[in-house]
């Protein structure tokens, strides 16, 4: 997988935040650590609205590649942006997992840091 592709992937996780979308994200994850609803109030709780990162937005995004995994696995962890604050202090912890070229997704938590 090329950084492309995970920046990718995280981008479409992004995009289903942004729309609020939880109950797509939630199948897209399998549910795995957080259900739809945890998401959803994850998010209400900040009480500011998400935007899509602006391109250096995502360039702030941290990709790290676990060692010795198999299957293959990048931690992502990438900072909202919301139109109230612009980079915000709420980011998206995510595992990225490759499996028969295609990339899995398990979200791993949305908090501030």
């Amino acid at each position: 997988m090329s950084r492309d592709d995970l920046i990718s992937k995280t981008k479409q996780v992004l995009d289903l935040l942004v729309e609020r979308r939880f109950e797509d994200l939630e199948l897209l994850t399998g549910g795995i650590r957080l259900s739809k609803n945890e998401i959803a109030n994850a998010i209400s709780n900040y009480g500011r609205h998400l935007v899509i990162p602006p391109t250096e937005g995502l360039r702030l995004m941290d990709i790290i590649e676990v060692r010795n995994s198999n299957p293959r696995r990048w931690s992502v962890v990438v900072p909202f942006w919301t139109i109230e604050e612009g980079r915000s202090d709420l980011s998206l912890e995510l595992t990225l997992i490759e499996k028969d070229k295609i990339l899995k997704v398990e979200l791993d938590d949305i908090h501030v840091l």
